[in-house]
């Protein structure tokens, strides 16, 4: 172990990170060799320029913002809503279709302790989330004659509780030989000043790589050459928070076949122009989202002769990807974008910090982020209140009080 701590020092003094080794001694034999192999696997070229990157204001002047094309689903004729209902089940009959769920999030904001999937919405019945998209994909299953392969994507942090929850509830039903697990990528956070840092845990503290990682996750836990043996095309990616999210639709996959393009999305109208979320748009020509943050007043408030918002299309995490797609992402690298956030660490006497404003870097990519590396992109507009039920906050907007109203509201349910 000698020479791989000379190793370790000799990496760290060259990327100036050598305040890592100070706990060093104080650690368990175990300790020292986890902690010394976790060195080894991060790319510290890649943090210090994700450092970098902090330092620099982004700048989407020069960028060109417009409208994106959509599919309203109300709105479609009896004839057209057959066309397309057609192309999209003979596919999902064909067993060319899969699920796939991001489940890597904790219920803290919810003042729930364990994976967000387990927190139960406070229906009569007394299901949890998971328990209710699984209710979705088996009737899914019983329509289409097939059972569709889920893929559920954890976190470290969740995994193991997430597994054993659906052990101890007998996979709600479920094949358990098409559900499978793995797990979301992290990347290291860092401290203002650049600096690494070391949780309570002796392990190099680090945090989910954002949605937008789900691609690399996939081709690195093999789930992307296990759609492709089990001959699946198509695989939706959805979020594990929303308990209306429409995770079959025929529709939705119909419109992509019939465009011709290797992806879909969901919109809902945007409820108000500053509303706080992304909206679909084309930038620079592709597919993209623009983010509330990102668009100017003008734009937001835009309207067309019908007295309509031109950027109406909310970005509602549902989306399509063809799986050649997914495995051609897979193998770029897309941007990452820097949060500023609390982080409980040890400082380097070995005790705990418990931070009371934002003191660390954390670095995630976005989903929307890959959809200009696609030849092109279908958006399908449906109702808010059949499709976008979400449970982010404890209460207010997003919150399982709403939700809990859309869901019963929806399925008719006590």
């Amino acid at each position: 172990m000698e020479e791989k701590y000379l190793a370790v020092e000799e990496l760290l003094k060259k990327h100036n990170q050598e305040q890592l080794l100070k706990n060093y001694e104080r650690m368990s034999e175990e300790d020292k060799a986890n902690f010394l192999d976790q060195i080894l696997t991060i790319d510290l070229d890649q943090i210090n320029e994700l450092y970098e990157s902090t330092k620099k204001e982004i700048n989407f002047a020069n960028d060109k913002i417009e409208p994106i094309d959509y599919v309203d689903k109300s709105n479609l004729s009896e004839e057209e809503y057959k066309k397309y209902e057609d192309l999209g089940t003979e596919a999902i009959k064909n067993g060319k279709y899969a699920v796939v769920t991001m489940a890597g999030g904790q219920g803290t904001r919810l003042g729930h302790d364990g994976p967000k999937g387990t927190f139960k919405l406070g229906l009569k019945e007394d299901k949890s989330i998971f328990e209710i998209l699984t209710d979705s994909l088996k009737r899914n299953n019983e329509k289409y004659g097939v059972i569709i392969p889920w893929y559920i994507m954890t976190s470290r942090e969740n995994n193991d509780q997430t597994e054993q929850f659906f052990k101890d509830n007998n996979y709600f039903g479920y094949d358990k030989s098409y559900i499978t697990f793995f797990k979301q990528g992290e990347l290291p956070m860092c401290s203002e000043d650049g600096k690494l840092i070391i949780d309570e845990n002796n392990h190099i503290k680090e945090a989910a790589d954002g949605h937008g990682g789900i691609f690399e996750s996939m081709r690195r836990n093999g789930i992307i050459f296990d759609m492709e043996v089990r001959g699946i095309e198509w695989a939706f990616i959805g979020p594990v928070d929303n308990v209306l999210v429409n995770m079959v639709d025929p529709i939705l996959l119909g419109v992509v076949l019939d465009k011709k393009v290797q992806a879909g999305g969901k919109s809902v109208v945007k409820a108000y122009p500053k509303e706080k979320v992304g909206v679909f748009c084309k930038r620079n020509g592709k597919p993209g989202v623009v983010e509330y943050t990102e668009i100017t007043d003008e734009l937001s408030e835009a309207t067309n002769e019908n007295g309509e918002l031109i950027f109406a299309e909310s970005h509602i995490n549902c989306n399509l990807f063809n799986v050649k797609a997914i495995s051609e992402i897979s193998k770029k690298r897309l941007p990452y974008h820097c949060a500023h956030k609390k982080a409980k660490y040890m400082d380097e006497n070995g005790n705990i910090i418990v931070p009371e404003k934002p003191n660390a870097y954390k670095f995630e990519s976005f989903i929307f982020d890959a959809f200009d590396m696609l030849d092109g992109m279908a958006i399908l507009r449906v109702k808010r209140e059949e499709e976008f039920a979400p449970v982010k906050n404890a209460e207010g907007n997003d919150s399982p009080e709403t939700a809990r109203k859309l869901y019963k509201d929806f399925y008719g349910v006590e």
